[in-house]
């Protein structure tokens, strides 16, 4: 496979100091008046042509920091990036714009910005246009635009620049969800024509649909890579340990938690067939063997279900429907869901968890992913389309002519 970017052991450490004075000392004596910020550290991966890769972190990992140096905006204190081909990046909101100029103006000022030609800028600017759906208001200043229409003409320009990589960070969030819809239908069209792609996004659910592969960050430091849904239950392993600042990376990503709670098993049978193969629309009770080591009040027990591909299908837990949960140190628990599959046919996995309030940032005791399997193979009534069964009440008759 074509390799299209080669990152190798970028590192990018800025000097820190208190005053310009010191700054200024610094430069006319041999001392040092400067603390070290590591944003980055011996960072290296290659991105393949065709392929979209994602990169996760919390805040202050370094994503828009190996972003930047990707794009060219900014040096690496070391290492090197090796691009083979143009390199189009949507960073912050607006970046390239002048805000005084019309929209029409800054296609040219941006198109030339990231590498196109004036002839290039010229020959696609209706089709940017076009594709922007800015109507009358490409001929009115940027400055009276709103953030999703920035995004709209950026986003449309960086696509008809026809780059080898796309960098797009946290840029499909800003806008209306058709626009959003349209430019991930336009991505995975441009794959098709060899496009690669860098992909930043705290959606996961779009990470999971739109990457083949998916790196973490952390502290500066890239500590996994692989495939989107593993990566991911790391990434939300590092969310219930903000508070941990050693944490960096378990033997197993599928289960973590401080296990003051334990989940012994889960399981999930049909009620017509007795087994984890179960008809859409069939009764089935999901169970889960719990044993508390400590006294704890006030604690939830969650199930997320997910798809073949990792996207979470329903998830809900007793929080959301207002059950007290109490623990006695030693006691066994069983805990069960009980409902209609309305799914479509597929494989499925249930994710169960035990934790404080409404989700496992603040306290969680087990996260177990991957728990149970099921397979949605049959239908009971009517058929559909789709992953899920909505059961809707269709009406029909004539309707009678109006008297003039």
């Amino acid at each position: 496979m074509k390799k299209v970017l080669e990152v190798k052991n970028v590192s990018k450490i800025y000097k820190m100091y208190s005053s310009n004075f010191n700054r200024l000392k610094e430069v006319f004596s041999n001392k040092k008046y400067h603390k070290e910020f590591i944003a980055n550290n011996n960072i290296s991966f290659d991105l393949y042509e065709s392929e979209t890769l994602g990169i996760i972190g919390v805040n202050g990992a370094g994503k828009s920091t190996i972003l930047k140096i990707i794009a060219g905006v900014i040096e690496p204190t070391s290492g090197k990036v090796l691009r083979h081909g143009r390199v189009t990046a949507l960073l912050e909101l607006g970046t390239g714009f002048n805000d005084q100029m019309t929209g029409r103006q800054n296609i040219s000022l941006n198109g030339t910005l990231i590498g196109m030609t004036h002839k290039e800028c010229k020959e696609k600017e209706q089709d940017i246009i076009d594709f922007s759906e800015l109507g009358d208001y490409i001929d009115e200043p940027v400055m009276t635009y709103s953030s999703g229409m920035k995004m709209r003409l950026a986003f449309s320009i960086a696509i008809y620049s026809q780059p080898q990589i796309l960098i797009v960070d946290e840029a499909l969030s800003v806008g209306d969800a058709h626009f959003s819809a349209k430019c991930t239908r336009a991505l995975s069209e441009r794959k098709k024509e060899h496009m690669s792609i860098i992909y930043v996004s705290h959606d996961l659910n779009s990470l999971k649909l739109l990457c083949n592969r998916v790196i973490l960050l952390n502290h500066g430091e890239l500590i996994d890579e692989g495939e989107a849904e593993d990566v991911i239950n790391h990434y939300n392993l590092l969310i219930s340990h903000l508070n941990d600042k050693e944490e960096k990376k378990k033997d197993n990503n599928d289960y973590y938690g401080e296990f003051d709670v334990e989940i012994s098993t889960v399981s999930i049978q049909g009620e017509s067939s007795k087994s984890n193969i179960i008809s859409s629309g069939e009764k089935a009770i999901i169970t889960i063997l719990l044993q508390s080591k400590k006294n704890l009040k006030d604690m939830t027990i969650g199930i997320i279900i997910r798809d073949r591909f990792g996207q979470d299908i329903f998830g809900t837990n007793t929080f959301f429907h207002n059950m007290t949960i109490d623990f006695e140190k030693e006691k066994k628990y069983i805990c069960q869901f009980a409902m209609d599959l309305n799914l479509g046919k597929g494989k499925y996995t249930i994710t169960a968890a035990v934790h404080t309030n409404e989700s496992h940032v603040e306290h969680c005791s087990h996260w177990l992913d991957k728990a149970a399997d099921f397979e949605i193979a049959g239908n009971y009534g009517f058929h559909f389309i789709g992953l899920n069964k909505l059961c809707p009440f269709i009406s029909f008759k004539e309707i009678e002519n109006e008297k003039r």
